[in-house]
């Protein structure tokens, strides 16, 4: 039977235009009914469901950035999430071997000399050394003599106490950049409340530790606050309480991560403390011109700056004062509100332009997810915190 190409050709061209017609049609309807956010630079973020705080690329796409090097996404989690990527287990588990083998991290990692060719020969650095995944054998960096590999059990096992004698759950676990850097969440059973009496605001409690193999960042452990309402993570540092713990790779890092149970004690104290500060931030009313000096605070003014740098400048104050009138309308204009809008500022709204050292060049929700896990962006919190933290001593 002959087949004619150019009718093929048609019939086929016609279903892909029929099916963007429907996907555009579909896009339309989840901004109509607010499951969808239309964000600055083209992207959507999902404001609804379990993917809530999620970003979509321009076409509805969600880029990640996870670990792909055994066919699947390196990801487990609690909860439906990725867009049906990893592996989920609902409510989660407090099996630290389940939490490894299903996000895709129980592999191990190996130091072998790192060599180069020379006139015909292979000749050896005594100075440096490739960090190697044994499952697959890919090079994940290059690292100077002194180096401590902190294998990824290792680094995590110490949660599994705080799992055993609190009831915490691992919420999730993954690798990016192709197993360069690995993490693991875990949510604390209470809540915190922030101003009960009044706005009664949810803060979920996690840990999250994340540890990387290419050389690039030490072992770390934080306490990460999220606000469920808008998928901000309010990780800022409040007085007199411990917010990160970190490690660096060289000898006895490994006898290190003992002394961090004892560490994490404190860290579960911070979330204490991170309801009152807050509680006295929503009690704290704000005028505009306050706002104002906050931001010219947080990015000083620059006589010298470019007609670009001022239009970015201005499109900045812009959007801020847009989410300040968004969180006055729920919770009052207050120190709160302002702290708020500077926090979804810097978690979905900043301008990112990944690099290509990075390993995630042209995924901007990929790398704004990384900043997000690294804390980038915490010293800017903090440091809006702590100047909202002087208007309540007025």
């Amino acid at each position: 039977m002959s087949v004619d190409v150019n009718e093929a050709f048609a019939d086929e061209r016609a279903t892909q235009l029929r099916a963007a017609r429907d996907w555009e049609r579909a896009l339309q309807d989840r901004l109509a009914a607010g499951e969808l956010e239309l964000l600055p630079d083209g992207r959507y973020r999902v404001l609804t469901g379990w993917d809530a705080g999620e970003i979509l690329s321009a076409q509805g796409v969600p880029q990640h950035g996870l670990d792909l090097s055994l066919g699947t996404a390196a990801l487990y989690t609690a909860v439906p999430a990725w867009h049906t990527l990893g592996n989920v287990i609902p409510g989660g588990t407090s099996d630290i071997d389940k939490v490894l083998e299903l996000g895709g991290i129980d592999y191990q990692v190996e130091s072998v000399p790192a060599q180069y060719p020379w006139n015909g020969e292979t000749r050896v650095d005594t100075t440096l050394h490739h960090t190697v995944r044994t499952d697959t054998g890919a090079s994940l960096g290059v690292v100077r003599n002194g180096y401590e590999i902190i294998q990824n059990r290792r680094a995590f096992e110490f949660l599994q106490e705080l799992a055993n004698d609190d009831e915490a759950i691992w919420e999730s676990a993954g690798a990016l950049r192709g197993g360069k850097k690995v993490f693991v969440a875990m949510r604390l059973p209470q809540h915190v409340t922030v101003d009960a009496d009044g706005i009664n605001d949810s803060i979920i409690p996690f840990i999250v530790a994340i540890n990387s193999h290419d050389g690039s960042s030490s072992f770390q452990v934080v306490a990460t606050p999220w606000r469920p309402v808008c998928g901000n993570t309010e990780r800022l540092a409040v007085e007199h309480a411990f917010t990160r713990w970190s490690i660096r790779h060289t000898r006895k890092a490994t006898d290190r991560i003992k002394e961090a149970r004892r560490t994490l004690g404190l860290s579960i104290k911070y979330y204490d403390r991170l309801a009152d500060e807050e509680t006295a931030l929503a009690r704290t009313d704000l005028a505009i011109n306050e706002f104002n000096e906050l931001i010219d605070s947080l990015w000083e003014p620059d006589d010298t700056a470019t007609p670009r740098s001022t239009r970015t400048r201005e499109a900045r104050r812009d959007r801020l004062h847009a989410l300040l009138a968004e969180e006055t309308e729920r919770t009052g204009r207050t120190a709160y509100a302002a702290e708020r809008a500077v926090t979804d500022y810097l978690d979905h709204y900043a301008p990112i332009r990944p690099s290509a050292a990075s390993g995630l060049k042209g995924n901007k929700p990929a790398a704004r997810g990384l900043r997000l896990l690294e804390g980038t962006d915490d010293d800017v919190k903090s440091t809006a915190h702590r100047r909202l933290m002087l208007l309540r001593r007025r």
